[in-house]
């Protein structure tokens, strides 16, 4: 998990170099590899909140939850999908955290995708929007 934190902040901070981790909340479920101490500490020493800490002082983990939901069911069991080894898994896991970030409509972003929604929102409110890649 430590060097999927990694990578997510490195792309991130190469599309937009005003990126900042200020209060960023890293959601997940109670599992863990979440709750792990290194794991909480590379989410400390990057200025990240995580949604899961101790027993009962979640933050709105509803928002991991609907996400797995929709990643199990639009991609892992789609159509009883057979994979062939984990690295199958795992391309085809990039591929639909790309989609669901850059293609897939969110009702809750207007029925845009969220870096659309989030490119306008910088827009609006500070000036200057993200690169997708």
């Amino acid at each position: 998990m430590t060097s999927a934190l990694q990578q997510a902040l490195f792309i991130r901070a190469r599309h937009d170099s005003a990126f900042t981790t200020k209060g960023l909340i890293h959601h997940s479920d109670a599992g863990s590899q979440y709750t792990s101490l290194a794991f909480s500490k590379q989410l400390h020493e990057a200025g990240i909140t995580g949604s899961i800490g101790t027993v009962g002082d979640a933050y709105d983990n509803a928002l991991m939850e609907s996400t797995i939901g929709l990643y199990k069911t639009e991609l892992i069991d789609f159509q009883n999908a057979r994979w062939e080894d984990w690295s199958h898994v795992e391309r085809a896991t990039a591929e639909w955290v790309y989609w669901y970030n850059t293609h897939r409509l969110h009702t809750g972003c207007g029925n845009t995708p969220p870096i659309e929604y989030e490119t306008q929102y910088h827009q609006t409110h500070q000036g200057h929007s993200l690169v997708a890649a």
